[in-house]
């Protein structure tokens, strides 16, 4: 059977989120490498791309098969976890699903300031993201993370609860592209129990493969990369997802 066509690039938040699931559960897949906000022959805004997602933005996955297509993270992950029956990541009881949900919902206001706040206008200078704009995701991404350290984490090892699920992969692609070894641009001194976290994260399968594209890219906090940065990072990064696809 023709595997599972996902479209992005690695160097994608969202994107690294759904390639991390499909690792852990060792699930195949091919990686469609797909330039977002591009209008061109492999961009998320080509004619043929917007009929597979009309929203234009990657993730997007495609079941060679049925050729039923479906975008955003979130909506990937939860519908793979169902049709794979996925359930210690994504539990059938209601009550711990809800809690996961409510997370994935919240997380669009909080930790995905992080690409807005921080990461975005160090590589995307054209999109001229505004001083106000940059502050106020800075000042909700901080808020964010102290209601993690607070109460997600306060008593539990991962957010959810004592074992992972959905939302410590969608938070961790997010806050954890942060780190020190990676782009940088965040100091966690003041949050021990999320620095704990991050390092359990670290331990779940799949997490080197998935980060290799920001290990490639390296500390961006005094120099933003280029484009070619960019682009040669994410393929470097796509080959070392081939090789652990192989080990599948």
């Amino acid at each position: 059977m023709s595997p599972l066509i996902l479209y992005g690039v690695p160097f994608s938040q969202p994107v690294r989120a759904v390639i991390w699931l499909l690792l852990l559960k060792r699930h195949s897949f091919e990686l469609v490498l797909t330039n977002p906000g591009s209008k061109g022959a492999n961009g998320s805004r080509h004619p043929d791309f917007l009929r597979k997602n009309p929203m234009g933005t990657i993730p997007c996955i495609e079941e060679p098969v049925s050729g039923f297509t479906l975008g955003e993270a979130h909506a990937i992950m939860t519908y793979l976890a169902d049709l794979n029956e996925w359930h210690d990541v994504y539990p059938t009881d209601l009550q711990n699903r809800g809690r996961i949900n409510a997370y994935l919902h919240y997380h669009h206001r909080s930790l995905r300031e992080a690409s807005t706040g921080l990461v975005a206008p160090k590589v995307r200078k054209d999109l001229n993201i505004p001083e106000a704009m940059q502050a106020a995701a800075k000042r909700n991404l901080t808020g964010a993370i102290q209601v993690l350290e607070n109460d997600f984490l306060g008593e539990h090892a991962f957010l959810c609860g004592d074992s992972l699920t959905l939302a410590d992969i969608a938070a961790y692609v997010e806050v954890g592209q942060l780190q020190a070894e990676f782009t940088n641009l965040f100091d966690f001194s003041a949050y021990p129990k999320l620095i704990e976290w991050l390092n359990r994260m670290k331990a779940v399968e799949g997490h080197n493969e998935v980060h290799a594209v920001l290990r490639e890219l390296g500390d961006i906090s005094a120099t933003a990369p280029t484009m070619d940065q960019i682009r040669s990072a994410n393929v470097i990064a796509l080959k070392v997802l081939k090789q652990a696809l192989q080990m599948l």
